[in-house]
């Protein structure tokens, strides 16, 4: 039986990041993909220069329609935007606290604009991170649901993921994409202990909706019942090869004068050179 997740998440026309990458990596992992959008966004390489939201009765209707006729394995959210539409989400997704969410709590574009409205913060911190099967902040994420300074080390990390963790997700995966290094690691921080995952940086400006995309392939890994570190490390080895292949797609004006942010390329393992 194929499994089948779905996206909570804002639109992105350029089909980088948002419910586009979501719908791209749900199908790369062999993941049945289904959406509620929250927001509509006029972006493109270069950055995002309008978002016009969704009411947050009619994002409710849409993850009840989806729920009341089809399996759900996994859920992803990612854009909410304001405190609304947060409690929109946690009240529809309270009653499927058994199926396994994925929160990547979307802030600030790749650009720069920001992405969730500053009185949201506490209600995704108090109505949405209890529901979160995995939380997948990045340093300034991390920082912003906490309240303090961006973690500059490896022990800084451990240390908010910890708190993070104590706030009520099940499992924390804590991106050290910031961190002032050669290289980039990310660290699982669950009940059980904690695991850190190594990765090299890639050499590329190819980088629009990798937060998405991660939190979205690993949505698909828990859909198909594998464990927590299973599912970071199968998702991190599809990113990270969508990433190296980026170069291979001709998308945006940064290709020419490299002032913008190109997709990553989503189907590297699918699709012939």
């Amino acid at each position: 039986m194929i499994a089948t997740a779905l996206s909570i998440a804002g639109s992105d026309p350029s089909g980088g990041a948002g419910i586009q990458a979501d719908l791209k990596a749900f199908s790369a992992r062999g993941v049945y993909g289904m959406t509620a959008l929250t927001a509509l966004t006029a972006q493109n390489t270069q950055g995002v220069s309008g978002v016009h939201l969704v009411p947050p009765s009619f994002v409710a209707d849409q993850i009840a329609s989806i729920f009341d006729d089809i399996r759900v394995d996994a859920v992803k959210i990612g854009m909410i935007a304001n405190a609304d539409i947060a409690a929109a989400v946690a009240d529809a997704l309270h009653s499927h606290k058994d199926v396994p969410i994925v929160l990547d709590p979307v802030m600030i574009a790749k650009g720069g604009h920001p992405l969730l409205e500053p009185e949201a913060m506490e209600m995704v911190r108090t109505r949405l991170l209890p529901l979160a099967h995995m939380l997948t902040p990045n340093l300034p994420e991390a920082a912003a649901l906490l309240g303090q300074t961006e973690a500059k080390t490896r022990d800084e990390m451990l240390a908010q993921g910890k708190a993070l963790l104590a706030l009520g997700p099940k499992a924390i995966l804590m991106k050290g994409g910031h961190l002032d290094s050669e290289e980039s690691p990310d660290l699982l921080v669950t009940e059980d202990g904690v695991s850190w995952f190594e990765a090299e940086r890639i050499n590329t400006v190819n980088t629009h909706g990798t937060g998405c995309t991660l939190s979205a392939a690993l949505a698909a890994e828990l859909a198909k019942e594998k464990d927590p570190a299973a599912a970071v490390a199968a998702a991190k080895s599809y990113l990270a090869g969508a990433v190296a292949m980026a170069d291979d797609l001709n998308v945006g004006s940064h290709n020419k004068d490299k002032t913008g942010h190109g997709p990553t390329h989503h189907f590297h393992e699918l699709w012939a050179e």
